[in-house]
């Protein structure tokens, strides 16, 4: 599966949002991922978080923030939550607000023989 997360934290509304999309067509499958287009992913999830959940998370350490971010809603496999956790904490050691986005293929966790 091609999953983009689109994370972008708001200081005036404190914040984090988290908005999972996914390549959901399986006429798809064999486009290139650099070849796909930002309407080739569907809307998976979206999680809103308050910032001070974040903020004492990060104090905590990756194993806390990761364990925040995955809900009900959004559970991302441990080497997709790390890499978000990572951003978060980058997103965060920023004075204003902002926005990234991360892009993952499951094709890459596969070993190359």
């Amino acid at each position: 599966m091609r999953q983009k997360y689109l994370i972008s934290r708001n200081l005036e509304r404190k914040e984090l949002k988290i908005m999972e999309y996914a390549v959901l067509n399986k006429d798809l499958n064999k486009v290139a991922s650099e070849k796909l287009r930002s309407d080739n992913f569907s809307l998976v999830v979206e999680e809103t978080y308050e910032s001070e959940i974040i903020k004492k998370s990060i104090s905590l350490g990756n194993n806390a923030l990761v364990k925040t971010l995955r809900t009900r809603n959004i559970f991302p496999i441990s080497p997709y939550a790390c890499k978000i956790a990572e951003t978060i904490r980058e997103l965060y050691g920023l004075s204003e607000d902002g926005d990234w986005e991360l892009f993952f293929d499951d094709m890459d966790l596969i070993p190359a023989e």
